[in-house]
This record gives C-alpha cells, structure tokens and sequence, in this order.
C-alpha cells in the first residue's frame, strides 16, 4: 500500500467533488447533460449533486484516515463507487462520446485507486531494513 498517493488521490476527490457540488455544469457539459443552449436544468443538478457530495466523503475518508486498516476501507469504497461509475455511465450517457470519456475517467480514477493499494511504499535513500 502507498499511503501518501491514496491519501493524495482522496484530497483530489475531496476537491473535485467540493467543486463539482457547488457548480453541477462542472460534470454535466463533459457528460453531455446540458441542455441545448448550454444550460444546466435544475433536476440534473439535483441528480449531480449527491455524486459530488458522495466523491467529497469518500476523498476526505481517505485523505484523513487515521490509519492504514481504515485508509485501505474507504479506498475500496471509492474504487467500487468508481466503477460503478462506468458501468452505469457506460449505458446512460445521451451520446457514445460521452459514455466514453466517462467511463475513461472512472475507469481511470479507480486505477489510480487499485495502483495506491498494491504499490509499496518507497523506502528512503539509504534505508537497509527489510
């Protein structure tokens, strides 16, 4: 486990998802939920927001675990929030472009996930312990 990029990737979730619930558009006009002049209805909003809240708790629940045990639980949650993700945004996004670059950056956000759980930490220069 790499404690230091997990606990890096969940302050990056923290923020986006922070940022996503304060402006929806953030994650709508990439996902191609806008409305044709561009707007953000306000039921789309309402359905973005608690995947954005939902991405602030699981990135502070990593960033602020008090310990490895607790960091490796909220990792798992964000990788299966992750790729559930994809497998529901791979189906429900209006155009193939969309689901696509949804998928990519769930499937993308997860790896990053998996990656922190099985790399090891790197050991100082100079660190002789095994």
């Amino acid at each position: 486990m790499n404690p230091r990029l997990l606990r890096l990737t969940g302050a990056a979730t923290a923020v986006y998802g922070l940022t996503v619930a304060r402006w929806p558009a953030l994650l709508a006009a990439p996902s191609g939920l806008t409305a044709a002049d561009g707007s953000l209805p306000r039921a789309t909003a309402a359905c973005l927001r608690p995947l954005a809240f939902r991405d602030a708790a699981c990135g502070l629940a990593m960033a602020f675990a008090p310990d490895e045990s607790a960091l490796r639980t909220a990792t798992l949650v964000r990788i299966a929030s992750d790729l559930g993700d994809a497998a529901l945004l791979a189906t429900a996004l209006p155009q193939r472009r969309h689901r696509a670059m949804a998928v990519a950056v769930s499937v993308g956000w997860g790896a990053l996930s998996v990656a922190g759980l099985l790399g090891g930490r790197r050991k100082p220069p100079g660190d002789r312990t095994s």
